[in-house]
């Protein structure tokens, strides 16, 4: 059975981010949220399946996931 990660640490970089809202759109979870500057903001961390489509999307490279260190079997 395959353990689901686990989220260690979110960052944006604000000052690379555009505000295209493409990590928004594409989040399974609605874990982000343009702020009221326009910029991508996690809003529910809790709710991060680490699907890293974010990450991977971001025209900018702005978004880094991070997920906790998997114990080994």
């Amino acid at each position: 059975m395959k353990k689901q990660k686990k989220l260690k640490e979110y960052r944006i970089n604000r000052e690379w981010c555009k505000g295209c809202g493409i990590c928004v759109h594409f989040c399974p979870k609605d874990v982000l949220e343009l702020d009221q500057d326009g910029k991508s903001s996690v809003i529910r961390p809790d709710d991060c399946i680490v699907c890293g489509f974010c990450e991977r999307l971001c025209p900018d490279l702005a978004i880094t996931i991070i997920p906790e260190e998997q114990e080994a079997a």
